[in-house]
């Protein structure tokens, strides 16, 4: 199958100092492991060297891809570039944590050519931050981000989070005040959830923490929304907003619009003509396997024609580019749908395509059942 995108890689980093009580990423706390998950990963590169044509985004995420020593950092880069190819023009991005940013830090990506840095702010209130047991305050977050932005780098994003519980409406606006004072080009919201086999999960379980119920969380959705679309951020898909079209992630638009990309380390997932797979979520087994000079795969899929047109609403209803209206054409019974979301306000026709309002983005991951069958 020829690619008319240039496809994206991302490489999974699943070293943590310590472990988020709500992240449900796979990562361990212990660094022990760093050398054999490197020489696994240089193992994994090379399954996959004549596989994918020139990369044009690399991301690092994980994990705490920022705890990595510099000189491991710079021996990853190292074997990345001797493996694949990259696009002069390559987005460089590195997930990093505000108490791991400091001077030599810094030297040490810019030195790399990171060209777009994503930290885990979450929050610039303490009280928020303990909850969350994150390991920095607002004071060591705002000075990182002072860091950064004195560093130059061309593209700076942070996360946050809302929806925790006793979060007020004045208190969470205080905290998108503040990341909008720094100008940054990129910024990701997140309502907390509490899956399962996380230690919030468990506690949701028990009783002993209670989340926000739906009508609140869809309260600080709109109101994030609003409040970030008038500081001139581009609200681009349902947790992402860009200072403007040229600091979209170029990296998880591929995700979105279905390109190819390739994904190293444990728990990763690829996708490349119309097949998907994902690799074993354990360091120990991944590292194992790769060893003894066997794919770290833990499943594939091909997708099916169907599997296909719903994967394609799903994703294209999470973005401001919504879903081609041709992928509708022949299909019986879609376009009363259409007229009935569009009555209810949750999609609107824009040159082409039906692109979801922001009340549609509350529920676009339920749009796609409307239009199976």
């Amino acid at each position: 199958m020829t690619e008319f995108t240039h496809p994206g890689l991302y490489v999974h980093v699943p070293f943590c100092k310590t472990k988020c009580p709500y992240c449900d990423f796979y990562s361990v706390t212990s660094l022990s492991s760093i050398q054999d998950w490197l020489e696994a990963i240089k193992r994994e590169m090379l399954l996959y060297r004549d596989r994918f044509s020139r990369f044009d985004s690399l991301y690092l995420g994980g994990g705490t891809p920022s705890l990595l020593p510099d000189h491991d950092l710079a021996e990853l880069h190292h074997h990345l570039l001797r493996c694949f190819s990259f696009s002069s023009d390559t987005e460089f991005t590195v997930e990093v944590n505000p108490d791991d940013i400091h001077s030599s830090k810094l030297v040490a990506l810019r030195d790399l050519g990171v060209n777009r840095i994503s930290m885990g702010v979450q929050s610039f209130d303490d009280q928020d931050l303990r909850f969350l047991k994150r390991r920095h305050t607002a004071d060591q977050a705002v000075k990182a981000i002072d860091g950064l932005i004195g560093a130059a780098f061309a593209k700076v994003g942070l996360d946050l989070m809302y929806g925790l519980p006793g979060q007020t409406e004045s208190s969470w606006l205080k905290t998108l005040e503040q990341a909008t004072s720094f100008n940054p080009e990129h910024i990701s919201c997140y309502q907390l959830t509490a899956e399962e086999r996380t230690p919030f999960g468990m506690l949701r379980a028990r009783g002993e923490i209670k989340l926000p119920d739906e009508e609140t969380g869809s309260t600080f959705f709109i109101l994030t929304s609003a409040f970030l679309e008038e500081k001139g951020y581009l609200h681009y898909e349902i947790s992402n907003f860009a200072r403007g079209e040229e600091n979209l992630c170029r990296h998880n638009l591929k995700y979105w619009h279905r390109d190819p990309y390739l994904g190293l380390g444990p728990s990763a997932h690829s996708y490349q003509a119309g097949s998907r797979w994902w690799n074993l979520r354990d360091l120990e087994v991944y590292c194992r396997a790769l060893a003894e000079g066997k794919p770290p795969v833990a499943g594939l899929e091909t997708l099916t024609p169907e599997q296909v047109y719903l994967e394609t609403i799903l994703l294209g209803f999470r973005t401001r580019e919504g879903v081609d209206r041709e992928i509708f054409r022949n299909r019986p019974g879609t376009e009363e749908v259409l007229r009935h979301l569009r009555q209810a306000g949750l999609v609107h026709n824009v040159s082409g395509r039906v692109v979801p309002t922001v009340k549609g983005f509350l529920v676009a991951d339920s749009l796609p059942l409307l239009f199976a069958g």
